[in-house]
């Protein structure tokens, strides 16, 4: 296995390493419920699942099945 021949130093490590940037998820407002959400995801309210305005799941007909 290759092996390092000399130490990497903290600062050149840290210059490396600038662009690792954690970005902050984008949130969206349903319309309908005015639920907060992540875009482009389905998200549950009330027993329902949304996906872009309009119930997808509605678990009180999935337990009933």
């Amino acid at each position: 296995m290759a092996h390092p021949k000399r130490k990497i130093s903290k600062t050149r490590r840290d210059k490396r390493r600038t662009h690792y940037k954690a970005t902050v998820a984008q949130i969206a407002t349903c319309p309908i419920t005015g639920e907060a959400h992540l875009y482009h995801r389905a998200y549950w309210h009330e027993g329902k699942m949304y996906y872009r305005g309009q119930v997808v799941i509605d678990k009180s007909i999935v337990a009933l099945a």
